[in-house]
């Protein structure tokens, strides 16, 4: 029997290092109702508060903001949402009860919102 003893071995390891993970937000997008001379006071508020279920005071003051700025922030959120609720807005139709006349949807636009 053999009284050499086998030297220790060091075993040194790095230490691992982590990754930095940055979350990347996505970039939201509005909504944009346009003011249009067309279509009644009644018939957007009543767009509004079916296509994006808001209610009726909301409405109105989408409305009026529309009407005397030429256009107003509805909905603010994902490119992919923003896009539907803006189908959505446009899948309504007005017919002036006067002369029958239809006066097609209302004028509705997605962009990037500002500082996303």
């Amino acid at each position: 029997m053999s009284t050499e003893s086998s030297p220790d071995v060091m075993v040194a390891t790095k230490p691992k290092t982590r990754e930095e993970t940055k979350t990347r937000r996505i970039p939201p997008y509005n909504v944009i109702l346009e003011n249009d001379d067309l279509h009644s006071f009644e018939f957007v508020i009543d767009v509004i508060c079916k296509a994006l279920g808001y209610a009726a005071e909301r409405a109105v003051q989408l409305t009026l903001q529309a009407h005397t700025s030429g256009r107003a922030v509805v909905w603010t959120g994902t490119k992919e949402v923003a896009e539907l609720k803006a189908e959505r807005i446009q899948t309504f139709h007005e017919v002036r009860e006067a002369d029958g006349k239809k006066l097609g949807p209302l004028g509705c636009t997605i962009e990037p919102a500002p500082g996303g």
